[in-house]
């Protein structure tokens, strides 16, 4: 059996998707058989995890100068869009092609900085990863490779389940009105400024439009966030989890995903959802959504008043969304992740 060692990186960084799938992955990964998780010094502790901090740099800086250096002969999993360039007998998961479709979401340096690593790790041959069919087309034809070269592994949506729901959040939040749930970003590609329609409309209903994620309050007129919109900041995956179970319906409005996690965790609450008919969430979604065009205001607020103007639209999408989310594991994705890694432990090429 290959000697594996995973990048735990994620574990100095902010828990968002990616950082999410690496969280996850290794939980996954190390029920399944001997992992060596290494972290840099900075490295948060996590339930599940015995991560062994390394090196003494940060940052990029640990991951391309002291990480290469504690493998140990071990192939090296880099489970969130980076990875050293020194090695060739490793894996990444590129989770899309965002620095190359939707430039404007980021700054140029990290712009530069991503596509210059993506081209170099795809020219020395390292095997690369993604979540999804749309991804893999995407980061194919952007790094010039065969689709085929692409491996999938998806991910999962059970670890929502995992915590019971925070029943005290709605009213330390202040949420009295019903309410339709959104999750995102200010990066414009989440396309939170294309609620203001549904926000209009869920005021005039009495409800209100509640957002969560990585949103600071000193900027949302500036990001052309909704002036209807309650913005909460982050909350825990119990309160998240509180969140998608209370909420009528939930939205997501993003022109631009590598998968679209938030989607499948609402289904696996139980939660009807609407959204974006672009890039994989029609993959990832299937029947169990109803999707609406992400460059049309009007045309979201209309599929959001269908969900509470149908009461049988809402049942049907709440009981396939759960049958949806329960096909997506993270033992099924890291069991798939592996046998990307065990292949390129058997390339015997130096690197």
């Amino acid at each position: 059996m290959t000697a594996l060692a995973l990048n735990a990186r994620f574990l100095s960084q902010d828990l968002t998707g990616v950082q999410r799938f690496g969280l996850e992955i290794a939980r996954a990964l190390a029920a399944q058989r001997p992992l060596a998780v290494l972290a840099p010094p900075d490295a948060r502790d996590e339930p599940g995890l015995a991560p062994r901090r390394v090196g003494r740099l940060r940052g990029q800086a640990w991951e391309q100068l002291d990480l290469p250096r504690h493998l140990e002969g071990a192939v090296l999993i880099n489970p969130g869009n980076t990875a050293p360039l020194a090695l060739r007998r490793q894996v990444v998961v590129i989770h899309d092609a965002a620095a190359f479709a939707v430039p404007g979401s980021y700054g140029w340096r990290f712009r530069a900085w991503y596509r210059a690593l993506h081209r170099a790790l795809a020219w020395r041959g390292v095997r690369i990863a993604t979540v999804s069919t749309h991804a893999r087309g995407e980061i194919a034809r952007h790094l010039h490779l065969d689709p085929a070269d692409v491996a999938v592994v998806g991910e999962g949506a059970e670890h929502i389940l995992r915590p019971c729901a925070d029943t005290g959040l709605h009213a330390r939040l202040g949420l009295e009105r019903p309410y339709v749930l959104a999750v995102g970003s200010l990066a414009p590609h989440k396309n939170l400024a294309a609620l203001g329609a549904t926000a209009a409309l869920l005021a005039g209903r009495g409800m209100d439009l509640v957002v969560t994620g990585g949103l600071d309050a000193r900027v949302f007129a500036a990001a052309g966030l909704p002036a209807e919109a309650r913005a909460i900041g982050r909350v825990d995956d119990a309160g998240l989890r509180a969140l998608y179970e209370g909420a009528a319906c939930f939205v997501f409005p993003s022109r631009h995903e590598g998968f679209g996690l938030p989607a499948l965790e609402a289904m696996a609450c139980a939660c009807p959802v609407v959204a974006a008919r672009a890039t994989s969430l029609p993959e990832i979604c299937g029947d169990a959504a109803l999707l609406a065009d992400p460059t049309n205001p009007a045309d979201i607020a209309a599929a959001v008043a269908s969900v509470l103007d149908d009461p049988a639209l809402a049942t049907r999408l709440s009981a396939a969304g759960t049958a949806r989310a329960a096909a997506f594991t993270w033992a099924a994705a890291a069991q798939r992740l592996a046998a990307v890694a065990d292949a390129a432990g058997r390339d015997r090429k130096p690197g």
